[in-house]
């Protein structure tokens, strides 16, 4: 379909528009057309995104529904979607309107509050979409803003050094990127990413300030991308932004922040890092295993010790994205295939766990384990559901955490034994923090006079939860839905990248000989 890609990346920013201009008011009234215009612009995407996804032909390893125009100062307009990224524009599109769902109890500066999530949205398919690097840039750091205004003006009491933290650490890792950027450029002479793709940057080892860069350009351009991706997920041990931000971000900051912000690190890495860096990925990868290992047991020992619900949800996104980072450098079939279903299934998983941490703290406005107790013998609903996403979040077979956790060390353990056999301790780890979690705040005797009137999930919260259940059900038992999807670009990607490391090693060979 003509430009359906631009229809599906700018109908929220168009709703936003709306609501500047034409809205006015803060009464109830105005507040509630708000909501009611975001959420339906953000259904309305969700609804392009599906014909999207049926007209995709999963055979075709290119980029598919592409659209280029002639931009500003020489620069292209070019959008396209593969197997890949695909997926990650679904995932966005199916999750906004659960997000704006979760607004609805907000009563402050409500327009305002709309039109930050609506340009967010935006900006977060711009990423996924952008087929040219300064399109690509644009998108990725514009989404800063919004999420910054998110934090700072709607979030908790430390919202202010939170809001900061997270935009001067996310930032100032873009900032080498955009170096690294224009280098690309001057060498490829184009900033079309589908031709960089097929370009070789050098590899030819050379001095620089009296140390010997193995790998040449490409190392170099691999670190600068590092920097970036690394920080977004965030990778230890540069993560120490996301549990403040998550603490101090509003119920839907969160859902958006875990279930989609992360996932433009990986999302990089399979874009840029790996395809476009083959030898530096390669010289690299050890390090980035042994980094993803110690983040997944590191952090998850930290989230045994936090008494903050919110932060201990947050500290597990950080060990789970480390399962991500592991199977990506992993380089193979399996590894990767993990990892893309890792992101799409924590985005369901730990968005459902954050909405449900907002569900207590509406009606208690606290986020204190030791607040809480006994919760199933008032809300027997809600502890079912956080049942479902406890265990979901562990790993439990049946459930979508499951498949992307075994596919990844199914392809770790190819490539380094010890690596998989030190992450498999997160995996006990991760029952341990999430059954204590549970424990303390579900079962047990209703004995805190404060929680005696409290009420279970009302209809909205259950409508939030659904597709979520449904999701993450439905991926566990029947994971083919996103693997079939995946598949033939996967297969494309490390095949590709496996061909570059043989040709590398051949002509080193030769210039040996």
């Amino acid at each position: 379909m003509l430009n359906l890609l631009s229809i599906i990346t700018f109908t929220p920013a168009v709703a936003a528009l709306i609501l500047a201009v034409f809205l006015r008011g803060e009464d109830e009234a105005a507040q509630n057309n708000a909501k009611w215009v975001a959420f339906v612009a953000t259904l309305a995407t969700f609804a392009a995104s599906l014909i999207l996804l049926f007209g995709f032909d999963t055979a075709d390893t290119g980029f598919q529904f592409v659209e280029e125009h002639e931009w500003i100062l020489g620069l292209t307009y070019k959008m396209g979607v593969d197997g890949i990224s695909v997926l990650f524009v679904m995932l966005t599109t199916f999750l906004m309107p659960i997000t704006i769902a979760a607004c609805w109890n907000v009563t402050h500066r409500v327009k305002e509050y709309m039109i930050a999530f609506l340009l967010l949205e935006t900006l977060m398919i711009g990423v996924f979409t952008a087929l040219d690097l300064v399109l690509f840039y644009l998108f990725f750091e514009a989404g800063l803003i919004p999420m910054f205004l998110i934090i700072g003006i709607w979030g908790g009491k430390e919202r202010i050094y939170a809001a900061f933290k997270f935009f001067l650490y996310t930032f100032l890792g873009s900032v080498l990127m955009l170096v690294a950027m224009i280098a690309m450029y001057v060498d490829a002479g184009t900033t079309d990413i589908p031709t960089l793709l097929q370009h070789q940057f050098s590899t030819e080892s050379f001095s620089l300030m009296g140390w010997q860069v193995i790998g040449g350009m490409q190392s170099l351009l691999w670190l600068a991308f590092f920097a970036s991706f690394a920080v977004k997920m965030p990778m230890w041990p540069v993560h120490t932004w996301l549990p403040d931000a998550h603490v101090q971000a509003p119920t839907a900051g969160s859902v958006v922040l875990a279930a989609v912000l992360l996932k433009m690190g990986g999302y990089g890495f399979l874009r840029f890092s790996l395809p476009m860096f083959p030898v530096a990925s390669d010289i690299f990868a050890p390090l980035v295993l042994w980094l993803s290992a110690i983040a997944i047991v590191y952090t998850s020992l930290v989230a045994l010790m936090q008494t903050d619900m919110k932060k201990l949800i947050a500290y597990s996104s950080v060990a789970h994205m480390g399962f991500v980072t592991m199977g990506i450098f992993a380089a193979n079939k399996q590894g990767v295939d993990g990892a893309i279903f890792q992101m799409i299934s924590h985005g369901f998983i730990s968005g459902a766990l954050f909405l449900g941490v907002g569900v207590i703290y509406d009606r208690m406005h606290t986020r204190e384990i030791d607040a809480y107790g006994g919760l199933v013998n008032r809300m027997p609903v809600y502890a079912a559901v956080f049942l479902l996403f406890t265990m979901a979040n562990v790993g439990l077979p049946g459930t979508s955490g499951f498949v992307g956790e075994f596919l990844t060390f199914m392809g770790v353990f190819q490539v380094n034994t010890w690596v998989a056999v030190v992450s498999a301790t997160g995996v006990i780890l991760s029952a341990a923090y999430a059954l204590w979690l549970y424990r303390r705040v579900v079962m047990g005797e209703l004995i805190k006079a404060s929680l005696k009137g409290i009420t279970d999930m009302d209809r909205r919260e259950k409508a939030m939860m659904a597709p979520l259940v449904a999701a993450t059900l439905i991926l566990g038992v029947y994971p083919a839905f996103i693997t079939d999807i995946i598949g033939p670009s996967v297969s494309a990607l490390v095949d590709g990248h496996a061909l570059a490391l043989q040709a590398h090693e051949a002509a080193s060979q030769l210039a040996q000989n």
